[in-house]
């Protein structure tokens, strides 16, 4: 084993952690071989533990040419790549050695670390799809030689990364990754101009888009298109709305606010997760008009109505159901249990069917559909006490209230608006009388009763949800498993808004609002081919779980100071560490070989 020189320890200490030189000697083909390596060693309880960061290679140690081992490095003084050979400042190269180099290996420092990991397999997931294929016939390079593709990727690299705001790309991220090295550009690609340029580029190649990637599903992982499923959810901006805004409308809010503008995005996705089309429209859409639109979008562009539908209740209106069947389509869909009235008594008279451990459903036939009656004992149980639990503490608030001396009327009102809006869905289980505007407060004018028909038609509902369809000959468990399939288009949305970070958006313009959400789906693209890469050869890992492994993996810039003034500057990404290195192997990825040295005169 050779000997160890220390790095700048004023850089690399920190605490119980420090980093050094190691060189291995070996003896191979008849000579001695240096190799070079900056190792990690960790103090820890049990003793000091080392790991091998960054690979250097071999730095000759012979005085034979014949032996002398050359790289190949970028000269910056004449802007090509020359062979040199490498020595250390102890040793005198050999008289008839070509481009001799000796560098001062004791005061070597490392520059610039950024992320490289999770920049590099986000490319892999990408060459996986094939996108270079499709994008690069939509974003050919401007006559400046701006390469919008490769800005496309930064986009779409940011978001599923860290996602955040177009500035903050161009202010802080992208000089921090290691993007500019594995696409060979600079920091010229994330000027904050030529992000939005490349924003007004995208959206017109939409259904495009969803073409190649029906047929990239289908090749890579046997994806099927005769079952979909559809759903809808919002995204709100942080910004006041304008009177000409087509988009940005107020309207029903699933993320809870209010307050803000929002746009509606509809989604259609398989049951694996993958994305088929998305529509973005105005934040004041009702879900019942979205589907026909849609219905005629998957016919014109897979060419059959005749494929199932799941769906959500409160989105298909009878008159939309009453489509689906005449044009041979087929739906799966959630139903109010404001119906369960309705059949409430045919119900009844009908046994359950257990489908699966805890979950039992009932059949009912009416007209040309089959409604399935579904019970959970598992989401029973959970209801009851969320129930029990909400009526009991209403109950003790309305006591309390009850008991209030010198109490007004008007006073009296505000509180019961307040238990009210606390309760929620359990007010309806309590009857209050309040006294009229001209009695008092007393036993007689203000009581509390139990209401005991809602509470038994609670009972009947809880750990319950009816399904509708028109698949006469369904079977009961495999109706109530194609139903439980809408928690993948769920997980999208959860995905979206959680990973990828969709909102808020701060966008003004339509254009680059639905330009945004593009780049949003395109991120979620590469999360579901991971996540079936992950299921198929690492079943177990989430795929933000195995984006977090590999952003470990960074990128550092040796600097080795040469006798003659100048820097030798060779790029590298850290070594993997041990559980990473199978994940790699287990997902049939292969690391690529490090970036070629450059050499290069000292800036002032």
């Amino acid at each position: 084993m050779g000997p160890t020189y220390p790095i700048d320890e004023r850089k690399f200490l920190c605490k119980n952690i420090s980093m050094y030189l190691k060189c291995k000697n070996r003896f191979k083909d008849g000579k001695d071989h240096r190799y070079w390596s900056i190792v990690e060693s960790v103090r820890t309880r049990q003793g000091v533990s080392k790991r091998q960061v960054l690979y250097l290679g071999e730095i000759n140690d012979s005085q034979r040419a014949s032996w002398c081992s050359a790289l190949k490095v970028f000269d910056g003084s004449v802007k090509k790549f020359r062979q040199l050979s490498l020595f250390p400042d102890d040793k005198t190269p050999p008289i008839d050695i070509i481009n001799p180099v000796q560098v001062r290996i004791n005061q070597m420092q490392l520059h610039r670390p950024r992320q490289w990991g999770g920049c590099w397999l986000m490319l892999e997931l990408w060459n996986l799809l094939e996108l270079d294929k499709f994008w690069n016939k939509q974003l050919p390079d401007s006559r400046k030689g701006t390469k919008w593709l490769n800005v496309l990727k930064t986009l779409v690299c940011y978001r599923w990364l860290d996602p955040g705001s177009e500035w903050r790309l161009h202010r802080h991220w992208f000089k921090n990754s290691a993007l500019a090295d594995l696409l060979n550009e600079d920091e010229a690609i994330a000027a904050d101009d030529t992000l939005y340029r490349c924003l007004d580029l995208l959206v017109a190649h939409k259904k495009e888009l969803f073409k190649f990637l029906k047929n990239r599903w289908q090749i890579l992982f046997n994806a099927s298109y005769d079952v979909l499923l559809y759903d809808l959810t919002s995204t709100y901006f942080e910004a006041a709305p304008k009177e000409n805004d087509r988009l940005k409308q107020f309207g029903h809010s699933r993320d809870k606010r209010k307050d803000c503008v929002q746009v509606v995005i509809a989604l259609i996705v398989t049951p694996e997760g993958f994305p088929v089309a998305y529509e973005v429209m105005p934040g004041n859409t009702s879900d019942k008009t979205t589907l026909p639109n849609f219905l005629k979008e998957i016919k014109n562009q897979y060419g059959k109505y005749n494929r199932l539908w799941i769906m959500d209740r409160g989105i298909p209106t009878e008159e939309t159901l009453t489509q689906m069947r005449n044009v041979g389509a087929d739906y799966l869909v959630g139903t109010p249990r404001g119906k369960l009235k309705k059949l409430e008594k045919e119900l009844l008279t009908k046994d359950w069917q257990q489908v699966k451990q805890q979950v039992s459903v009932k059949l009912v036939e009416v007209d040309q559909e089959l409604y399935v009656f579904t019970r959970s004992m598992g989401r029973r149980q959970k209801e009851q006490s969320m129930r029990k639990r909400k009526l009991r503490k209403l109950w003790d608030r309305l006591n309390e209230i009850k008991n209030m001396k010198r109490l007004t009327r008007d006073e009296l009102l505000m509180k019961l608006g307040t238990a009210r809006k606390e309760a929620g869905k359990a007010w309806r289980l309590v009857d209050v009388t309040i006294p009229t505007q001209n009695q008092k407060i007393n036993s007689k004018t203000f009581t509390l009763k139990l209401n005991q028909e809602n509470l038994r038609r609670t009972r009947f509902s809880e750990g319950t949800y009816l399904l509708r369809t028109n698949l006469k000959n369904g079977e009961p468990d495999k109706l109530w498993q194609q139903y439980i399939l809408l928690t993948e288009i769920e997980q999208a949305f959860k995905e979206l808004k959680g990973d990828l970070n969709i909102r808020p958006i701060y966008h003004q313009k339509d254009s680059r609002i639905e330009a945004h959400i593009l780049i949003a789906f395109l991120a979620y693209c590469l999360q579901v081919s991971l996540k079936q890469k992950a299921m198929q050869h690492a079943p177990g890992l989430t795929p933000r779980a195995i984006l977090e492994k590999f952003k470990t993996i960074q990128m550092l810039d040796v600097h080795l100071p040469v006798t003659d003034g100048r820097i030798l500057i060779m790029p590298r990404y850290t070594y993997p560490d041990r559980d990473l290195q199978l994940l790699i192997y287990k997902l049939k990825l292969r690391l690529p070989a490090q970036p070629p040295p450059r050499i290069e005169m000292p800036k002032n």
